[in-house]
């Protein structure tokens, strides 16, 4: 299982603690998390996966590999800037976004978009005309995001699954 965890690179304290404790418990679960690979709450969910003996994947903008923070297991430069979110989110089964800027927007974008599921953590809000969109799942904890995200992405997965053996 595969969960994307997404946010700033340049995050609170809080959202590092955060990071880092859902790096922590999706490890004891044994998802491997992929991310940007950079710093802030990639470098935190990455550092919190390594203390409990997860498996880190890196999707990095540049295409210098030793641009991936020291807790980046496998980092992959691509090369390709912001255009690496893509890859970030359509690798995963469930995606953790927590805080984040522009570009955790888009990563959510493209997450929804393909019916990844999203679970936020002090994260964006959306709306429609002028109605809120519920389409990111809201927690209020670490524990609960790792839950929803690993009880989700088994739901994906197993959805991707059955249509691939659809005619």
């Amino acid at each position: 299982m595969i969960i994307a965890v997404i946010g700033d690179s340049s995050c609170s304290e809080e959202e590092a603690k955060l990071a880092e404790t859902v790096g922590e418990q999706l490890a004891q679960r044994g998802a491997t998390i992929i991310c940007g690979g950079l710093g802030g709450v990639m470098e935190a969910v990455c550092r919190g996966s390594k203390s409990k003996g997860g498996l880190t994947i890196g999707i990095l903008p540049g295409e210098n590999s030793s641009m991936a923070n020291s807790w980046v297991d496998i980092p992959i430069a691509t090369g390709v800037g912001y255009a690496r979110n893509m890859a970030v989110v359509k690798s995963s089964q469930a995606v953790i976004a927590i805080g984040g800027n522009y570009g955790t927007l888009s990563e959510i974008a493209y997450a929804l978009k393909r019916g990844i599921p999203v679970i936020g953590l002090n994260t964006w809000a959306l709306s429609r005309n002028g109605r809120e969109d519920d389409s990111i799942i809201r927690v209020h904890s670490a524990a609960e995001a790792v839950d929803k995200a690993i009880s989700l992405a088994k739901r994906h997965k197993a959805r991707e699954i059955a249509s691939r053996s659809l005619p």
